[in-house]
């Protein structure tokens, strides 16, 4: 224990004052403190006096002050390239030629069917039999009924002869001559009669067979056997010729005009990953009223995968156009339209009102509102506003 004494001059009272350790340790940690803190003012006054003090700067030591609070961005010049021109459209796939084949003749009860759906047949080709039994029974008639012609047709023949041998000994007049004579013409053209109405009954049966008009793909069957049809009967088969399919693809009018029969098309089956090549073969010659659109019929190959019915999308290449081709990264868009930002000389960014065209992989061409020569910020244009200056760093432009 420390023990201070402190003496009064005035008197001889001696006063002493006992003071302990903790209260020694913490007035020394509060001189500590003070001082600590007396420095600290101290050193910002002094930094205070030197800035007021020191000179602002001027000339290239403001500029690269200037150019240290900028950002740095990357820009592009994009040029111009061959950007070929896409159409994009929506259709039914549907065969190129959709035949219907149906009873030809009078009909009857179908006693076989001799197809499926998705078979290949010939042209010429049964695809059904109709019972015929009534049918055969005429026919077997007919050629008896000939024979019994070509019998009367032969008397009347010999007949004819023997006439003409006694005609000369004056036993029988020409006038008889000639009845026997039209005698056998008469048997000789029911002969004839006969046979037609033979060939026509076999024609007939013939008909009894339901035959495909072409070779191609059967799309569709719509009879069983058993079923009674008739020349009212309908479609009994669908088939497409030759198996070629097509895609109806339906565009605006404003598209049209820019294809032609021939132009390349890719066709792609909704819900799938196939691609196909195929290429316009026909374009129709009007357009819808009402929807304002027409028909573009793209020819491709038969595929397993392609089916009449279902729903393609198409992309139509129309020629090719030299634009500027930039990353979709440097197209912006707001209430006004899609812009970018270019770099003015004095390195500041400048909002530019641009119209684009084709996007695709590629990027995005510019079909309105760049030369190809401006610089271009590429990418954090999201982030700038007009005016605002900037580091240029340039980055080569898309191939």
């Amino acid at each position: 224990m420390n023990i201070e004494t402190e003496k009064w001059r005035r008197g001889a009272l001696d006063t002493e004052i006992v003071v302990d350790d903790a209260t020694l340790r913490r007035r020394r940690r509060n001189r500590i403190i003070i001082a600590l803190v007396g420095l600290v003012v101290l050193a910002l006054l002094v930094f205070a006096f030197l800035n007021r003090s020191k000179p602002a700067p001027t000339g290239p030591a403001q500029a690269q002050t200037g150019q240290a609070s900028s950002q740095r961005v990357s820009v592009i010049v994009p040029g111009r390239s061959q950007v070929a021109r896409t159409i994009n459209a929506t259709g039914t796939v549907a065969a190129r030629r959709d035949m219907p084949v149906g009873i030809s003749g009078e009909g009857g009860t179908v006693s076989r069917v001799l197809v499926e759906p998705g078979q290949w047949v010939g042209a010429g080709q049964t695809l059904a039999v109709i019972e015929r039994s009534v049918q055969t029974q005429q026919a077997d008639q007919l050629v008896a009924a000939i024979e019994v012609a070509r019998a009367d047709a032969r008397l009347a023949q010999s007949e004819l002869d023997r006439a003409m041998a006694l005609v000369g000994r004056g036993f029988i007049s020409k006038a008889d001559v000639d009845r026997k004579r039209a005698t056998r013409d008469s048997a000789n053209a029911r002969v004839r009669v006969a046979q037609a109405q033979l060939g026509e009954t076999r024609a007939r049966i013939g008909r009894l067979d339901v035959r495909s008009p072409t070779a191609g793909l059967v799309l569709s069957r719509n009879v069983e056997a058993g079923q009674v049809v008739g020349a009212g009967s309908g479609a009994l088969f669908r088939v497409a010729e030759g198996g070629r399919m097509e895609v109806q693809a339906r565009l605006a009018d404003e598209d049209l005009v820019n294809i032609r029969v021939g132009s390349p098309a890719v066709v792609n089956p909704v819900g799938t990953q196939v691609h196909v090549q195929g290429s316009i073969w026909q374009i129709a010659p009007i357009v819808d009223p009402t929807s304002r659109q027409g028909l573009a019929r793209v020819a491709i190959p038969y595929s397993k995968d392609i089916r009449p019915g279902g729903f393609a999308s198409v992309s139509l290449t129309s020629g090719t156009s030299t634009l500027p081709l930039l990353p979709q990264s440097a197209v912006l868009s707001d209430d006004q339209g899609n812009f970018v930002y270019i770099v003015a000389n004095d390195n500041k960014v400048v909002r530019r009102n641009v119209t684009i065209g084709q996007v695709d992989d590629r990027g995005v061409s510019v079909t309105a509102g760049l030369t190809g020569s401006e610089r271009v910020v590429a990418s954090a244009g999201a982030f700038l506003n007009p005016g605002d200056k900037i580091i240029p760093t340039r980055e080569a432009a898309r191939p």
